[in-house]
């Protein structure tokens, strides 16, 4: 399993060290690129059905690759960054998260999305944005928004017998991760906390020690009027991290906030950050409560 500071890992987000997710409370399970962090999304399609239609999101989230799988760590272990925890596990998928299918197995009449090198470019159709993939990373369209996570992996510091990565990002909507807060603003500020254990919490990393605010600002992301925060989370093994989540307005739909989360080792530079920020645009896509 491979993970960046992540694990690998569904619903998204090897940690950049993050492990893979457990499903994500409504949404169908998916594998995440190799990075630290797992994502949370392994959930039962009749449930994600469910939950998909009550936020008004279309049949997409639905039909496209929901397989369960891990974000940074190969094995799906639940929330968390870097390690087994973390949000992003690896592109190969992991064990079964919180309701989802093995990771290495679509769901039901489901095809797994084809991983996008770097320098090409993956969309986020639920969420109409995309991203640009950065060079030794690989990305992956997700049901409920896209994954990027770092090739570059090591065993992770606290769990040597799992493999983290150098990074990785994801994007879904504020409601799915349960972030709370009406504004950008709110929810950047609201969701940093979890964005870093996510990454860099859990066994993988050891317990976060201490974090040290690098940014909390307004920024224009996609053509919309966001705000991001910026933390750099000193762990108790192992490499350090640094943590970004934005919000911003969907572009498919304003009245919905989207948060993207990034994590990469601390030995990165800030620069490759602002890179994967900088290239979110505004894309074609269903969005919510539009069929594609």
């Amino acid at each position: 399993m491979a993970q960046s500071g992540y694990p690998t890992q569904p619903g998204y987000p090897v940690h950049p060290g993050y492990p893979a997710h457990p499903g994500y409370p409504g949404y169908p399970a998916q594998p995440p690129p190799r990075s630290r962090r797992w994502l949370r999304t392994g959930i039962a399609v009749a449930v994600a059905a469910a939950v998909l239609a009550s936020i008004g999101v279309g049949v997409y989230a639905l039909t496209k690759d929901d397989d369960g799988g891990a974000s940074r760590a190969d094995s799906q272990q639940g929330p968390g960054s870097g390690g087994q925890d973390g949000p992003f596990g690896d592109g190969d998928g992991g064990d079964s998260g919180s309701g989802g299918q093995d990771g290495d197995e679509p769901g039901p009449g489901q095809s797994r999305a084809p991983e996008v090198e770097g320098g090409g470019t993956v969309s986020d159709p639920v969420n109409g944005i995309s991203f640009k993939v950065p060079d030794g990373w690989s990305g992956r369209t997700m049901a409920v928004g896209a994954q990027l996570s770092s090739e570059d992996t090591y065993p992770c510091p606290g769990e040597t017998s799992q493999t983290c990565t150098k990074g990785g990002a994801y994007s879904a909507p504020a409601e799915l991760l349960e972030t709370k807060g009406g504004t950008p603003e709110a929810v950047a500020k609201a969701d940093i906390a979890e964005n870093a254990e996510e990454s860099y919490g859990g066994a993988s990393y050891g317990e976060i020690s201490s974090h040290q605010v690098l940014a909390s600002q307004a920024v224009t992301v996609a053509g919309q009027k966001g705000y991001l925060v910026r933390w750099k989370a000193v762990t108790s093994k192992g490499a350090d991290g640094l943590v970004q989540s934005v919000a911003f307005p969907s572009p498919a739909d304003t009245g919905r906030i989207v948060v993207v989360r990034v994590g990469v080792d601390a030995d990165q530079t800030v620069s490759l950050i602002d890179e994967i920020t900088k290239s979110i645009k505004a894309a074609p896509g269903g969005g919510y409560g539009q069929d594609v």
